[in-house]
Order: C-alpha cells, then structure tokens, then sequence
C-alpha cells in the first residue's frame, strides 16, 4: 500500500431540503453578492430557478448570472464568467447544475485573479492558487466535481479538453430529488462515468488496498443496481440517493488510496474525443472502458487476477479458467451498458477513424499515458479507438 494524503475541505449537505435548509447560510459566510450560474435551462423548468433565486431575495443577495454553460464547459463560459465576476464585484459563485456547470465555476473561480490568458490558466495553474469561493448545487449524480478540486475544460479552437486543479467547493448541497429530471440517457452516461472514475484506479497494479478495493467494488455494484431502477422509475428517491452518493465517493480519490496511479487512460482518451466531437463524456467512457479493458488484459496477462476480481467480486461470475472469466467479466459490462440504452460504438456517434493519429498523439504530448503506471504508446492508443468503430 502507498503513502496517501486524505484533503477534502468541502462540507457537504446531503438529503431532501438542503438547498431550502442551508444555502443562504452558505453564501452569507462569503458575502452578498453572487454570481448565479447555470446550464441551458433545465433549473427553470423544474422550478428549481424560482426556489433559489426566491432564497436569494429573501436573504438580501444581489446576483448576476451566467448561463448557457456547456455539456463540455468551453473556454469562452470561463471567461464570461470572469468577466461578470469582475464587473459585478462578486463575492462567492453559486453554480447550479451537474459537474459541467460545476467544473466551469471552478475555472472562473480561479481565473479572477489569473493574470493573462485564460486557457494559459488550464494549462498551468499551480496547486493552491487564489479563488473565489463556490458552493455548487448538484442536479445530476455522474461527474463527482462536488466533492473534488479538479475541473474539465473545452477549447475548441484547439481541439483540446484538459483538465486541471483549481478549487474544492466551499459547501455542496446534494438532494437527490432535484435529479428526478434528469432524462434516462443522461442518467445512464452519469451512471457510466461514474464507473469509469472508479475503474481509472481499481485496475491498478497495486493490489494490497483492502479498503480501497471494497469501497470500488461496493459503488459499482451499487450503481450497477440503481441505474436501471433510476430508469424505469425516474423519481425511485432510493435509486437516485445511492446513485448521488455513489458519485460523490467514485471521483473523491478515496476509493483509490493507497494505490499507484494508473493515469486515468480511458478519460485521457476520452477528453480528447470530446474535444474533437463534442459527444457526451459518459457515452464515450462506456463505449472506451471494453475496449480498453480487453487490451490491458491482452498486452498484459499478469492483470488477469484484477480482472477474476472484478468478474468474482462485482459481475457475479465464477469459472474455474481464469483467463476465460477475466474476458466473460468485460462482455458482461459491455452488455450492462447497451442495457442502459448508451451507444456501443463511436461509429454511432459519427466519428471515424480521421483524427485517430492527431488525438494519439495528443494524448502523449499532454497527458503523458506513455509514460503512466499503466502505459499507452500512440499506436496502442489508435488501436483502442480503432476497436471502438
């Protein structure tokens, strides 16, 4: 087991009522002035806008909004944001919405008080550097940003996704019911994510993290359940809790203590069909993570007992081939996801195989997956988005 450091200063609300309960009292320990942030709308026709911005008069608060946040946050959001943050003189950022909206606030958190460029900021921010505070009020379980420092960011200028470490929230509040409007695709990709955040750091080469372990296997068995009844009963209260809070935990770096980081290979990969298609994130990880998975497995048969693990522990399989239950694992998840209504394959998605090389290379130039515990040439990289047509 390796050394880790535990560091999550966001306090976190969970339940039905805690926006009504708490928001106030978060936002007034920063000041009164607020930028309102959100995504294309959905906060209004859940009534959700109306609640909060009735809280907001009721506590003496005078805010500007931003609105219109992309699926994949672009540049261009971060820096209207900072823009209004500048001219409005704000105090402290409330971002409504899932881990985009979330994700962006974070990156105008910091980029008031980045001097110079802004896509300069995602590319070099240090660790520990000044932000607004932000609370966040989480509509969707997928991404995690409420309870972690990291945000995603877009340039499509330069067909480039990257991400980056600018900010815990200050204080998130998490009520399951605001994610009863979340349309099932959607709940399917979060839920996919979700996974996949779990799945960058449990097919590791360490292999001595009792804990770590059984807190992965729990949340994917947990998800693999709740999802489909999310589905089918969109406003179950039970699914959708375990749901949010499988998120929370998946991308909080708990589930991977003590273990060497593998580098995250399906969402480097994916980050960068994103940037090049603008597809959903969890659409892309469901269709990378098999293909993904069967070539760790071919390329290096010394990870065939992490994979028994995950058919024995998680998938409910047995076999007294190893090799042969390590494969049966990885199409039993594969069959889960097309279950869950999301595409199999990026050819469904429109893409092919024209930028393969540049995304590649681009992978290894930024992110290094060459290099990680778990490493990717650019071949092998194309190789994987090549099995995924």
């Amino acid at each position: 087991m390796q050394n880790y450091v535990h560091d999550i200063p966001t306090r976190l609300y969970f339940g039905k009522g805690v926006v009504a309960a708490h928001l106030t009292g978060a936002l007034s320990a920063y000041g009164k002035r607020v930028l309102l942030a959100y995504g294309g709308g959905s906060i209004k026709r859940t009534g959700l806008y109306d609640e909060i911005t009735a809280l907001l008069r009721e506590g003496g608060f005078s805010w500007c909004e931003l609105t219109g946040i992309e699926p994949n946050p672009r540049i261009e959001s971060v820096a209207e944001g900072v823009r209004l943050c500048k001219e409005n003189a704000v105090d402290v950022i409330l971002a409504v919405g899932g881990g985009s909206v979330i994700d962006c606030c974070k990156a105008v958190a910091a980029g008031v008080y980045w001097e110079g460029d802004l896509w300069q900021m995602v590319l070099t921010i240090p660790r520990g550097s000044r932000t607004l505070p932000l609370v966040d009020i989480l509509t969707i379980a997928a991404t995690g940003s409420e309870f972690d420092g990291g945000g995603v960011i877009t340039n499509l200028a330069t067909n480039e996704k990257l991400p980056a470490f600018f900010t815990y929230p200050a204080v998130s509040l998490c009520d399951p019911e605001l994610t009863y409007s979340v349309p099932a695709y959607q709940t399917a990709a979060g839920s996919a994510d979700i996974m996949s955040h779990i799945f960058e750091g449990y097919f590791s080469r360490t292999d001595d993290c009792d804990l770590s372990d059984g807190i992965a296997e729990s949340i994917l068995r947990s998800v693999m359940a709740n999802c489909p009844i999310a589905l089918k009963d969109p406003a179950n209260y039970t699914a959708r809790a375990n749901l949010m809070t499988a998120a929370t935990v998946a991308c909080s770096g708990i589930p991977e203590y003590g273990k060497v980081r593998t580098g995250w290979p399906c969402h480097q990969m994916e980050h960068d069909l994103s940037a090049w298609y603008d597809i959903t994130h969890g659409a892309g990880l469901a269709i990378l993570t098999p293909r993904w998975m069967r070539h760790l497995l071919k390329k290096d048969p010394s990870m065939t007992g992490r994979f028994v693990k995950f058919a024995t522990r998680v998938m409910g399989l047995t076999g007294t081939d190893d090799t042969a239950l390590a494969y049966a694992a990885i199409d039993a998840l594969e069959a889960y996801f097309a279950s869950t209504g999301l595409p199999q394959t990026l050819g469904e998605l429109g893409i092919t195989d024209e930028h393969f090389a540049e995304m590649a290379a681009h992978v290894n130039a930024v992110k290094h997956l060459d290099r990680a515990d778990l490493p990717l040439s650019d071949e092998e990289i194309v190789q994987i988005f090549r099995a995924c047509l």
